[in-house]
């Protein structure tokens, strides 16, 4: 799949300190500890020339993560609880009806709150109880995710959250756009080379940044209420994985 959006910037030019950055290299080389690793040595006519690219790697995402749980009042604590517990049930029945494995489904917060009256001028009173209890769910058949939504809701969760979308093996992407990158902070170092009469003797350092940007805004789905509808509708559309490279070149005659 074609690599998009590639760009530079931060092209930054140094010129060695040439016998000081020699003696430098050797002393530090000898007083370094075992196991630490020292800066390469340098040429005693050696240019450093330091480029950063970045390269994005478009994919169409393959896992949806969405949240979904259940909230009940009650007049009292015991109760709001067992309201709770009886409805999520229902939930979690209709979750592994969808086929969502266990590792993908992890609770990520019980609470009991009470609910508060509030008067001018007195203290506040107790009126109930709010119990809630949410889970985090992984569908790896996004094909399937609108089926998932609407079975939540139908089995009585009152509260959904999501989806947000993510490569499943994101590592050959991220190859991808490293190989990319590469490739164009190579072809400007050789430009900068020829440019000052020299040439690219080789790559004296690469450090690496980058990371996942989502398709756009993540769509929000609160209190849902079942509708008698068709399924509920869902577009993954495409994610972008970047990487961004520090690559330092050495260059000489």
């Amino acid at each position: 799949m074609p690599v998009h959006n590639t760009r530079f910037s931060r092209l930054t030019l140094l010129t060695a300190a040439l016998s000081i950055a020699a003696m430098a290299n050797d002393a530090f080389a000898q007083a370094a500890p075992s196991g630490v690793t020292v800066a390469p040595q340098l040429s005693t006519d050696a240019t450093l020339l330091a480029v950063s690219a970045t390269a994005d790697s478009k994919r169409v995402p393959d896992v949806a993560a969405i949240s979904a749980g259940v909230v009940t009042q009650a007049l009292d604590a015991n109760a709001a609880m067992r309201a709770n517990a009886t409805q999520m049930d229902k939930v979690m029945t209709a979750i592994q009806a969808a086929g969502i494995a266990q590792r993908d489904i992890q609770t990520s917060g019980i609470n009991l709150n009470p609910q508060y009256k509030y008067v001018e001028n007195q203290n506040p009173t107790i009126i109930g109880y709010q119990a809630s209890n949410n889970v985090n769910l992984r569908v790896h058949d996004i094909g399937k995710l609108g089926k998932v939504l609407d079975a939540l809701v139908a089995s009585g969760a009152n509260q959904v959250n999501g989806p947000s979308f993510e490569i499943d093996q994101p590592e050959p992407a991220y190859d991808e756009a490293r190989r990319a990158a590469l490739d164009k902070a190579q072809t400007r170092a050789t430009m900068y080379a020829k440019a000052l009469g020299l040439r690219v003797r080789r790559i004296v350092s690469i450090s690496e940044g980058g990371g996942f940007r989502p398709p756009g805004p993540v769509p929000m789905m609160a209190m849902a209420k079942a509708m008698d509808r068709a399924e509920t509708a869902v577009s993954p559309g495409e994610t972008s994985l970047s990487v961004s490279l520090d690559v330092v070149f050495e260059l000489g005659r």
